[in-house]
């Protein structure tokens, strides 16, 4: 009987000691659609911050305590994205990287917002993310109204006096991209030949590139994502339009190869200056290399946006969100993606975007300096 007993106590004593270890960590969160038609920027978004995870944690983790990483699938989905912010938040969550889609970030925010969750996007460009005056959110990327302002500033000097087309999918991210490129274009007294809308998840454009070749559009810009404007490229090249695609920073992943071949060669994009290339991320890059990963897209800001939180909690000594929030935009930030500050809405001051083109290899390249 005694033995029994002290089996027991060892047991409860073995049971508790766990509880107590496992109480100590930190759980944080990454969200974003890690599964639907966006999967692969889910899954730039979820390798950057496990890689944060694991160096952090090799390296004594935050404010000595490990980390632990939750994975939300919001599969860009805004009613999927409240309730996974919802599901965070009820977990006592302090702190999460996401979402990806501008639709996502957006909802997801007022529920992190009403439960004490600091969020840090590294990828919803649209304004209205940080136009709401709410006081947890931060993105580590630019915004719609300066990436619209980069492309147009490329086709009023590259395609002057040429037959410009705007589509967009109707997203909050591709609706907003194309108004905002729009607008910058006729500000520049350069005016679309026609503009243009579908459905995301359409997959016959035909009757759009019809009216692109009736137009004889020299170069039409895509608010939109990779998927959609891989077949409207294809659909053009069947049409035999010579057309040039241009599109924003969706189109930063190489599964857009995939679905138009060598076709790509050409086609532009804007972004943010290529991060594998910062000197601040040359480690890391070489990490993710090792293991057989290309770090592109939102793979480093990721990371990035997961070494601001974990500076800020280290600085103030807690991770109360509030009072992290509060340290975060008092100062600046040294991160793979350069030494980082943040506005009084939450936007990164320093964000300049340039222009990539795709060859017919399924690589792409900068061929312009940061606008």
């Amino acid at each position: 009987m005694k033995s029994l007993k002290l089996i027991g106590l060892t047991l409860f004593a073995s049971l508790a000691l766990s509880a107590t270890t496992f109480a100590q960590d930190i759980t944080v969160a990454v969200a974003g659609p890690m599964t639907g038609s966006e999967s692969a920027f889910g899954r730039q978004l979820q390798n950057g911050a496990e890689q944060f995870v694991a160096d952090a944690n090799d390296a004594g983790g935050v404010l000595n305590k490990k980390l632990k990483l939750f994975i939300g699938d919001d599969a860009c989905e805004p009613k999927q994205a409240r309730s996974i912010a919802e599901r965070i938040a009820s977990r006592g969550i302090p702190f999460v990287a996401g979402h990806f889609c501008s639709s996502s970030s957006i909802p997801a925010s007022e529920a992190y917002a009403d439960g004490n969750v600091l969020q840090i996007t590294p990828a919803s460009t649209n304004p209205l993310f940080t136009e709401r005056k709410l006081w947890n959110v931060l993105r580590v990327c630019g915004r719609d109204d300066q990436q619209g302002v980069a492309a147009a500033e490329y086709i009023v000097e590259n395609f002057k006096g040429k037959n410009i087309a705007i589509l967009n999918d109707k997203t909050t991210y591709g609706k907003g991209l194309a108004d905002e490129t729009k607008k910058a274009l006729n500000k520049a007294g350069f005016q679309e030949k026609m503009f243009e809308s579908y459905n995301k998840g359409d997959k016959d454009f035909n009757s759009i590139v019809s009216r692109l070749k009736r137009d004889s559009i020299d170069l039409v810009f895509v608010g939109g994502y990779y998927q959609e404007a891989g077949l409207i490229l294809r659909q053009m090249r069947d049409q035999g339009l010579k057309t040039i695609l241009m599109a924003g920073d969706a189109m930063n992943d190489k599964k857009f190869a995939s679905i138009t071949g060598p076709l790509a060669e050409g086609t532009l994009f804007t972004f943010g200056p290529d991060p594998r290339k910062k000197p601040t991320a040359k480690a890391i890059v070489e990490k993710f290399k090792a293991k057989g990963v290309d770090p592109e897209g939102y793979t480093l800001y990721t990371y990035a946006a997961m070494q601001v939180w974990a500076q800020g909690a280290a600085k103030v000594g807690t991770t109360d969100p509030m009072k992290v929030m509060k340290v975060i935009k008092a100062g600046a930030w040294d991160t793979i993606l350069g030494k980082l500050e943040f506005d009084a809405k939450g936007d990164i001051k320093q964000m300049g975007y340039v222009i990539y083109k795709w060859d017919d290899k399924g690589n792409y390249a900068e061929i312009d300096p940061a606008i």
